[in-house]
């Protein structure tokens, strides 16, 4: 049987993925800090479904206590690993930059030693579609220069990338790093954007809706993201024996085992229509408070999944209003509002 070990099962992103797997038979062994960061309680909840099904156990401890980390992956063993924690979001980066780079490069540097030692057959490490930062050309690709990041965070998952190639390089650890694109769905994060809006909503409370909603995001459904990395799992890269037998779509390194991959919809929707889509699977107008852009924001991500799609066949199709009914349904339900 496989084994993963999963860094952020307690996690929006981690606790489905670990879910999927779990399903599929996998035996999964969950890495997650409990950080304060948003409500704990969501996490022990997310932790306490998957404790339920057979296969699953789970250490609590931070990315950056190496002692435990090592203890932790030489006991389980793992075939694969999967790094998806890290300090979140990108406005709080603002305010505690030094929480990024010891969770985000700190902490990734102890996974990547893990991955080195125990000669992993694929190391699957999330980074963000916040490194395009100050690109203006759309859609996004893996092979666009990308380096003009607007903050901490997104310069952060840059440096997890730049060291997640010398170490494909240096020790021949197959590594694919994925770059999410706005993921929501059900179990959601409590400081992104739709979690905040239907839960302002219903409480009749006003919405913050920056630069006066001309903003546009390629929403992805989280369903469609875990399946996403289910299926890269299987795409293990393989250094290539010359540059030229590389693809021009292909992300492939040219020395290393070693591949980004975009995770995204291939749709770009405005702010605007999704405060209205929520609007009406709420049945309530939200009273909008229009801002100015926030320092560090972008105005526009839009994914180029071509890639995802050569790779595995798979391509996430999810429309926004399927997938904020699906979350509705879930908060209704949880918060019994």
């Amino acid at each position: 049987m496989t084994r993963v070990f999963i860094t952020g099962t307690a996690g929006f992103i981690g606790f489905h993925l670990a879910r999927l797997l779990l399903d599929e038979g996998f035996t999964v062994h969950g890495y997650d800090g409990m950080t304060d960061y948003y409500d704990v309680t969501l996490k022990q909840r997310r932790h306490q479904v998957l404790h339920q099904k057979p296969g699953f156990a789970a250490t609590e401890a931070l990315l950056e206590d190496e002692a435990t980390m090592n203890r932790v992956v030489d006991d389980f063993a793992p075939d694969i690993i999967i790094h998806l924690a890290a300090q979140a979001g990108v406005r709080y980066s603002l305010e505690e930059p030094r929480d990024y780079v010891q969770a985000n490069v700190v902490g990734t540097f102890n996974v990547m030693e893990a991955a080195r030692r125990h000669k992993v057959q694929h190391l699957l490490m999330a980074s963000t579609s916040s490194i395009y930062g100050a690109n203006t050309r759309m859609p996004y690709g893996e092979t666009d220069k990308a380096d003009l990041q607007m903050t901490i965070y997104a310069a952060t998952k840059k440096a997890a990338e730049a060291m997640g190639h010398s170490y494909a390089h240096l020790w021949d650890i197959p590594t694919t790093m994925f770059r999410f694109f706005t993921v929501y769905g059900p179990w959601g994060r409590p400081d992104m954007a739709l979690f905040k809006f239907v839960n302002a909503m219903l409480d009749g409370k006003p919405v913050d809706i920056y630069n006066h909603g001309e903003m546009y995001r390629d929403f992805t459904y989280v369903d469609d993201l875990v399946r996403g990395i289910r299926l890269l799992m299987d795409a293990v890269p393989v250094r290539p024996q010359t540059a030229e037998e590389i693809p021009d779509w292909d992300s492939l390194s040219p020395v290393a085992p070693y591949r980004i991959v975009n995770i995204g919809n291939s749709d770009k929707v405005r702010l605007l229509d999704f405060v209205d889509a929520i609007e009406a699977e709420l049945g309530v107008t939200a009273k909008r408070n229009y801002m100015d852009m926030q320092k560090g924001e972008v105005i526009a991500t839009w994914a180029d999944a071509r890639l995802l799609k050569e790779l595995t066949g798979y391509a996430p199709k999810t429309d926004v209003r399927e997938g904020i009914a699906h979350f509705v349904d879930w908060f209704r339900d949880y918060y019994q509002k």
